[in-house]
């Protein structure tokens, strides 16, 4: 498949856009050209679930079940809050207008879902909202006169929302896919964020974004450490006049 021509050239900026997104472009576009939409199954479960929970949680009977099996609040018991964790990510906040949450959902976990696949998809979503709402406890506990810490009253906020998954997703594979530069922006965007408006999602997505770093770094070390046994056994190979170990 051949790169768009605003992806090719000598240029500086053609050479940093064919770097920076050239392989997430090609992998995306090439999902969606020859499966479409069979390409994002799970993407479209999930606008669906959200826009099925925010059409519930709309009703005068709705409300109070959405509430029961997907709100998550720091001043619940811990156990839970993580029974409550998975769903709480397709609950639209009641403060923000569901299309953005729908938005999010089918642009990152759509991109996410092509580039890394379902299962990684769901476990780094899954991660980065447990980060988030795990720092709510701690940010409670510190209290607000600690710079990582929260105020008393937000233990009482409805903390729902895919926000810290897409966040988190949007490092991740950006990470994998070597484009540091707009991960960089992502993280700097949340800082900024956190820096205008101190409040508990703005420090749920840096928690979510620390947690997605810790997951790369593990990563990391663990394919160097694959590499380097790889290497030695080819070394040990050669010496013994055995045949190199293939990889």
């Amino acid at each position: 498949m051949r790169i768009p021509r605003s992806l090719i050239g000598n240029g500086p900026v053609r050479r940093f856009v064919r770097r920076e997104w050239g392989p997430l472009y090609l992998a995306v576009r090439y999902a969606l050209t020859t499966q479409r939409w069979r390409a994002v199954p799970m993407t479209l479960g999930a606008v669906a679930l959200t826009s099925l929970f925010q059409i519930v949680q709309n009703q005068p009977w709705g409300f109070r079940p959405v509430q029961v099996i997907g709100s998550v609040k720091a001043e619940d018991a811990l156990w839970i809050s993580l029974l409550r964790t998975p769903l709480s990510l397709f609950v639209p906040a009641l403060d923000l207008p569901v299309w953005g949450a729908l938005a999010q959902l089918l642009l990152v976990f759509g991109i996410a879902e092509i580039c890394i696949g379902r299962r990684h998809t769901l476990l780094i979503a899954y991660a980065a909202t447990l980060a988030g709402t795990m720092y709510a406890r701690v940010g409670i506990a510190l209290g607000p006169d600690s710079f990582l810490g929260l105020p008393a009253s937000d233990a009482k906020m409805v903390d729902t929302g895919p926000s810290a998954a897409v966040v988190g997703l949007a490092v991740y594979v950006c990470w994998r896919y070597r484009a540091y530069w707009t991960a960089g922006v992502v993280a700097a965007s949340m800082v900024g964020e956190v820096a205008l408006k101190d409040n508990l999602a703005g420090k749920e997505h840096i928690a979510a974004i620390v947690a997605v770093g810790v997951l790369c770094w593990i990563t990391t070390v663990r394919q160097k450490r694959r590499r380097d046994r790889a290497a030695q056994g080819r070394r040990t190979g050669s010496l013994s006049g055995a045949p190199p170990i293939k990889s």
